[in-house]
């Protein structure tokens, strides 16, 4: 058994390069989205990186060396942005592979679409936090977006391109969760994206989940991975998961009993039966790819400031002033989240620290300590009783670097970014 197809490790050394880039290129939105990080805006801010400054950060990316990072445009709404196409296209004669992640609104048209499509978009995402209008109009904060995303996305995969699905997972939707699967199956995605909300923004007055719940949730979204292409963002024990379910299927035992899961992972699976998502052909379930803050990824804001996610709002630099690669590479921010050994709780104790790492942005949310242990972890290090298949897994899964000096790949890996706050983020 081989601890590579079940957590993928990044390729390239993360501490001189990442995996993908987000830039937050406006936080001008239509939209009210009440999970929103940016607390969008209805007009564009006068310090925002103009066109130049802008195709200065894509020289920046694409000199971290061939191939370049994913470099993904969020916001906001890209679309509020005139220069969209000007800087997709810019971004690949720089050798830079550019998605997008657009607000659901009426600028989503098969026209524009056809334009950043056109203009060399090698991806796109987009968000759908409900199987109804109901649901997703009143997360997003304005009536119409269902129809508009739904639209959207249809045109999207007419035209070819590669499109992600992301869903906030919020107290308000957990139920809802299996049938928002079903329209990832029949509308068909290259990716769906389960993201595990962080309490920064507006997303602070949102209920938040226990870590048995959340616990429930992977579980399911791990289930679910043989019915789409699923993964997790900011839920990095998603990679803990994996690893567990993978050892208790070899040993034939029972992971619900083993894992000790609650009453929301049986009702997701029974609902998940009810609506035969298991039925017809298995795919093969796609690995989770180990991505977290600083390590292989990065957050650009729409002003420049540099920051390890988006929703971790410590800051360590500004591309006006020093090179994009400078700053990931050597600053104090970024090289002490690539180490491991800084963790502290049960993240620091912890045997699966590694490969996991736990949300830095949640445990800076939720407690101002960035190292602090993840507050959506109910694991106990230790605990998993199968630690001696568990070590030889780990002992054949190369370890990332600390420090020092497509949607080809990845973006079937990392498509979609969300408004709130960067999503073709990393998979966890």
């Amino acid at each position: 058994m081989s601890a590579v197809r079940v957590v993928r490790r990044q390729h390239q050394d993360v501490g001189a390069k990442p995996f993908i880039v987000i830039w937050e290129s406006t936080r001008a939105c239509p939209l009210a989205c009440l999970h929103c990080r940016a607390e969008a805006v209805p007009d564009r801010d006068p310090r925002e990186l103009d066109t130049a400054a802008a195709k200065d950060l894509l020289h920046q990316v694409a000199a971290f060396g061939h191939p370049a990072p994913l470099f993904v445009i969020t916001g906001g709404d890209p679309f509020q942005r005139p220069d969209l196409e000007e800087l997709i296209s810019h971004g690949e004669q720089a050798g830079v592979r550019v998605a997008v992640s657009p607000s659901g609104t009426p600028t989503l048209t098969p026209e524009r679409l056809r334009a950043v499509h056109d203009a060399g978009a090698v991806g796109l995402s987009l968000s759908l936090d409900g199987s109804t209008a109901e649901l997703h109009d009143g997360f997003r904060g304005v009536p119409g977006v269902y129809r508009w995303t739904l639209d959207a996305w249809d045109a999207a995969r007419a035209l070819g391109m590669k499109v992600q699905i992301n869903t906030t997972v919020t107290r308000r939707n957990l139920r809802d969760l299996p049938d928002v699967v079903r329209l990832v199956r029949e509308h068909g995605a290259m990716l769906w994206s389960a993201f595990f909300l962080v309490p920064t923004g507006r997303g602070r007055q949102l209920g938040l989940l226990t870590p048995a719940e959340t616990e429930d949730v992977l579980n399911f979204v791990h289930d679910v991975g043989t019915t789409v292409p699923a993964k997790t963002t900011e839920a990095h024990h998603f990679r803990r998961v994996a690893l567990q379910r993978r050892i208790l299927a070899d040993a034939g035992e029972d992971h619900v009993a083993a894992l000790r899961l609650g009453p929301l992972y049986r009702e997701l699976t029974a609902r998940a039966a009810e609506l035969g998502l298991h039925e017809g052909g298995r795919r093969v379930r796609r690995p989770p790819l180990d991505v977290n803050a600083g390590r292989g990824f990065v957050f650009v804001s729409h002003t420049g400031t540099v920051h390890p996610s988006g929703f971790l709002p410590l800051g360590a630099g500004d591309v006006r002033r020093t090179p994009l690669p400078e700053i990931y590479r050597t600053s104090a921010l970024f090289t002490g989240l690539r180490d491991a050994d800084r963790l502290g709780g049960r993240c620091g104790t912890c045997e699966f620290r590694r490969i996991c790492g736990g949300s830095r942005s949640r445990a800076h949310g939720v407690t101002g300590d960035p190292y602090a242990e993840e507050p959506w972890c109910g694991y106990q290090p230790g605990s998993f009783p199968y630690q001696r298949e568990l070590a030889a897994l780990l002992d054949h899964t190369p370890r990332t670097g600390t420090g020092g000096a497509g949607i080809a790949r990845a973006g079937a890996d990392n498509a979609g970014a969300d408004r709130a706050g960067g999503r073709i983020g990393p998979a966890s």
